[in-house]
């Protein structure tokens, strides 16, 4: 799901990133409202607030709303300024390194509501500023990687997006088309995702309240998880063919035999051997 960047990006790839992040930013989005009594996975509405507060010169209010803004700006700008500054030196450090700052951020709000919050409006201000920047952070990352094919924080673009792909598939010759077919099964999947963490939030608040916070965490550790599992899974595979080979006999050989069994795969590589050195 991060190892991959922009065009070399599968639609499995970006499906399964777009599911789960999309899972998770329809829960935030729901507890903050539950909590905050304010939307936290997008500013569409905090335009339309600082727009009405600058009409009625409540500058502290517009100071407010313009600090929450800037801060979701701010997050998408951390992400790919670290996407485009660390990509060449390890893509999946550059990919993971904007959700560990957003679980962090996560876990803080969530520390802090359970043992800290008193419900004043100040704390209320900080604690919606911190989770927008947590989304921005989201956003930028997904829409970075992605070559901007997926955005999982807000749904306006995607149900416009599918209002259109649906229109032409009235006519057979787009029906046909692989890719506008996958791309419909993209936001279909980003959308529902959305919607099932928004009903998860809402049916669990109650039960974990600020505890929620943390199993969306896990959900973002997933999919740093997933990579990390696929990357060492291929280097130790890569260990394992090398002693092999070489007749290096090492610690990833002895539990990759454990593991798998080394019957099937011993015959595979005497031939693979002997392709090699008799020639």
């Amino acid at each position: 799901m991060l190892r991959n960047y922009s065009n070399s990006r599968t639609l499995g790839d970006n499906i399964r990133l777009g599911t789960l992040t999309a899972f998770t930013a329809g829960t935030i989005n729901i507890a903050s409202l539950l909590i905050f009594l304010s939307f936290t996975s997008n500013v569409t509405g905090h335009y339309a607030i600082l727009a009405a507060e600058i009409s009625k010169a409540n500058w502290s209010q517009v100071a407010v709303v313009g600090l929450w803004i800037f801060l979701f700006f701010f997050g998408g700008f951390v992400s790919n300024f670290i996407v485009i500054n660390f990509n060449k030196k390890s893509k999946y450090f550059a990919h993971a390194m904007p959700l560990i700052l957003e679980i962090t951020c996560l876990l803080f709000v969530g520390i802090y509501g359970q043992f800290y919050y008193r419900k004043s409006l100040e704390e209320t201000q900080y604690l919606v500023a911190v989770m927008l920047f947590a989304t921005g952070l989201q956003n930028g990352l997904t829409a970075s990687i992605s070559n901007f094919s997926v955005k999982t924080t807000h749904l306006t673009g995607t149900t416009t997006d599918l209002g259109i792909l649906f229109s032409m598939f009235t006519q057979k010759k787009f029906r046909k088309n692989g890719e506008l077919v996958g791309r419909a099964k993209l936001l279909m999947s980003i959308m529902l995702a959305y919607v099932l963490g928004a009903v998860f939030s809402g049916l669990t608040y109650y039960y974990l309240e600020f505890r929620v916070f943390y199993v969306i965490s896990l959900c973002l550790l997933v999919v740093i998880g997933y990579d990390a599992y696929k990357i060492h899974l291929r280097h130790f595979n890569t260990q394992y063919r090398y002693s092999k080979i070489y007749k290096k006999p090492n610690v990833f050989a002895f539990l990759y035999n454990k593991i798998h069994g080394s019957s099937t795969i011993k015959q595979k590589i005497e031939k693979k051997r002997k392709l090699i050195f008799e020639e």
